[in-house]
């Protein structure tokens, strides 16, 4: 069934639950439901298939007993859908692996069961008692009242987020239940491919099988994958071979089924004579570039970021980033290049020892590497260059484009063999209609038969009317004779005047001619002096112009030359200011430092002054005590003259009190000079500014 009837095929096929609730089957009734569930419009990306009831190889269709059902469901998704639509290729083989008989009836425990494991694989968190009421035996829960699809739809694939589960385990999940019915190994042990391995070829054939049911593989991309299988062993694959096996059956021509195509590649067809090991090793490595979105795998060597050192990484490159491990097995990540449009990888030179190295150059960070040779180097760039392309055309997967255009290629050689089918239509119609046109002119041709005899006897009557005319004309010719010979005469003198007219003719022609070459060669000198002057204009314009620039670059200059000599006067003005302000504040300084030296002078010479005063002020302390010491009895009595004692004289106390006077006015002034010589130090020190010279007034009073 075409894709564009899908819908229509949706509402023929309707899934839900019988009567009695234990097994799936059709129902027209619930067409709104569906419609509800998947609007009609805009759908068709995945085309329904044409297969019926009873139809061999358990199909998804075929398995709901409608020969639509489900994969007309799938064929109204949008193409946003596609990893629902991965999804759903995996479902279809659990899904008719359970219908063991092949009835299209499956049984709610079984699809329970399915559903709960898909729950886990998918990491969707549910309800166990949800789960229970969902396959209820009874007619009310969504599987009874809607059918299985609608529920896997609603309650499971909605629910999936991408990222968020392991695919690979939601694929061995599928294969599991499938491979226990269908895939029959060889019991001697003999097959090519192990049980691991015949899995990756499953989820190889569900990514390159088209998008209808039951689901098939082309031989375009079986010849695709076995060739990629023997590239990767570096063996040539047979393409005649694999024609040979696909001729036998007409049924096969169309496409493989998936445990055809085991069938095919355990018969050991196309792999004569390679390790069982080999093989694995292959088709791990096709896995892992189609599945796995591996670009380029392989052992370089990286320079660290903190300690600058090199180290041999195993990489791993995929269309958004650039992972690396410690070894092949990746089983410890030592980090992750994020790849986006705007990184970009460049060729480095040798250096550090290292040959054929490049890097990688990301918004944050460059990251260098070597190969170990050139050709390698080169393979990486290049697959570098196309992961970052990649992420600029906002592609996820390499091979899923390469998928679609090969798709499409394959589409438009099926419009072009129908265009060339419909144009041997056309050419047998064309042939038909010549053939049918060469009976009417064979038709035509007796009736110009007959039509030639009629002429034959109209001739004969026109023969004797043209002698009878003859006659008739041969007298009329005597008669014409004789006005010809008169007629020549006349004619002679006509072709002599004749002749002098074209002789005159002759030369007006000539001369007609000389004119017209004279007036050709006036208008080309005219033409070349309007081109030399129109030249010669152009040159004055251009020198005019140039001239201008001239005058404008000078002008430019000159003032530039201005500018620059300002600006040169204004710097020496500055140069000398500074100088002379150099020199003022050198000034200062040395006559700073001469006021220091004479303050140091000056204070030492009071610090002497005070000494000799604290001498003197002691002697006199001394005389005075003597002075002051009171008579005892029996000592020798001074003459008192009329002032009184002799220690007491006024003389004496005169002496004593200016004695005590200088002493405090000296103890005053050497504070006060020792003040002035810290204020004028600190002064120097923070300022290095000229201090007024003042007179010392202890040396004045000194």
């Amino acid at each position: 069934m075409p894709a564009v009837d899908a819908p229509r095929s949706v509402a023929r096929s309707a899934l839900r639950w019988s009567s009695r609730g234990k097994c799936c089957c059709v129902c027209e009734q619930q067409v709104a439901l569906l419609h509800k569930q998947f609007p009609a419009e805009g759908y068709g990306a995945l085309p329904a298939s044409e297969g019926g009831k009873g139809g061999e190889g358990g199909a998804w269709l075929q398995s709901l007993s409608g020969g639509h059902g489900l994969s007309a469901a799938l064929s109204v998704f949008p193409g946003i859908m596609e990893l629902r639509a991965e999804l759903l290729k995996s479902i279809w083989y659990a899904f008719t692996a359970l219908d063991t008989e092949k009835s299209g009836k499956v049984s709610k425990s079984q699809l329970k069961v399915l559903s709960h494991n898909l729950y886990t694989v998918l990491c969707i968190p549910h309800d166990p008692v949800a789960l229970e009421e969902h396959f209820k035996d009874d007619d009310d829960g969504p599987v009874s009242s809607q059918g299985y699809m609608p529920y896997l739809n609603k309650y499971i694939l909605d629910k999936v987020e991408e990222g968020a589960f392991l695919k690979e385990s939601f694929d061995e999940l599928c294969w599991t239940l499938t491979a226990k019915k269908n895939y029959k190994t060889d019991r001697n042990g003999n097959s090519v491919v192990s049980h691991e391995d015949a899995f990756k070829l499953w989820c190889l054939f569900n990514f390159l099988s088209e998008d209808k049911y039951p689901l098939v593989m082309v031989p375009d991309e079986v010849e695709y994958l076995l060739k990629k299988i023997c590239t990767a062993m570096s063996i040539e694959f047979n393409s005649g071979e694999l024609d040979d096996y696909l001729s036998q059956e007409t049924q096969q021509q169309s496409g493989l089924t998936v445990w055809q195509f085991l069938d095919l590649v355990n018969s050991g067809r196309f792999l004569r004579g390679i390790e069982r090991e080999a093989i694995s090793m292959a088709i791990e490595e096709v896995y892992q570039e189609i599945i796995g979105d591996v670009l380029k795998q392989g052992y370089l060597w990286k320079k660290g970021h903190l300690r600058r050192n090199w180290s041999e990484r195993w990489f791993t490159l995929k269309p958004s980033d650039l992972s690396y491990y410690m070894s092949e097995e990746r089983k410890e990540k030592k980090g992750s290049i994020s790849l986006d449009r705007n990184s970009c990888v460049e060729i480095l030179p040798d250096k550090d020892g290292k040959r054929c190295m490049f890097c990688v150059k990301t918004a944050l960070r460059t990251y260098e590497m070597s190969a170990s040779d050139t050709r390698q180097r080169q393979e990486w760039t290049l697959a570098i260059q196309m992961a970052i392309r990649l992420q600029a055309e906002g592609k996820k997967s390499l091979h899923k484009d390469l998928k679609q255009k090969r798709r499409e290629q394959r589409e438009q050689r099926e419009r072009k063999k129908a265009a060339k089918e419909e144009e041997l239509q056309r050419l047998k119609q064309l042939q038909e209609e010549k053939e049918r046109k060469l009976q009417e002119l064979e038709l035509l041709k007796e009736a110009q038969r007959q039509a030639e005899l009629l002429l034959q006897e109209e001739e004969q009557r026109r023969q004797q009317q043209h002698e009878e005319m003859q006659k008739m004309l041969e007298i009329q010719l005597r008669e014409a004779e004789q006005a010809r010979a008169s007629m020549q005469a006349e004619m002679v003198l006509k072709e002599a005047e004749a002749e002098r007219q074209r002789k005159r003719i002759i030369e007006l022609e000539e001369m007609q001619q000389q004119l017209q070459d004279a007036l050709h060669q006036e208008v080309r000198a005219r033409q070349d002096e309007e081109a030399l002057r129109y030249a010669q204009a152009r040159l004055l314009a251009e020198e005019e112009e140039k001239l201008k620039q001239l005058m404008k670059l000078k002008e430019e200059q000159e003032e530039y030359i201005i500018k620059t000599q300002h600006e040169k006067l204004v710097l020496k003005q500055e140069m000398e200011n500074k100088s002379k302000f150099l020199e003022d504040a050198q000034q200062q300084l040395e006559e700073v430092r001469f006021n220091r030296e004479r303050m140091d002078q000056d204070v030492m010479l009071a610090q002497r002054k005070l000494q000799q005063a604290s001498t003197n002020v002691k002697h006199w302390n001394v005389q005075m005590n003597r002075l002051m010491h009171p008579i005892t009895p029996g000592e020798k009595r001074t003459t008192v003259t009329t002032g009184g004692f002799s220690g007491f004289s006024p003389a004496l106390l005169s002496r004593r009190d200016s004695s005590l006077k200088l002493k405090q006015n000296l103890e005053k002034k050497s504070d006060a000079i020792k003040n002035e010589g810290k204020a004028n130090i600190n002064g120097e020190t923070e300022k290095q500014l000229p201090v007024p010279e003042e007179e010392n007034p202890t040396s004045e009073t000194l």
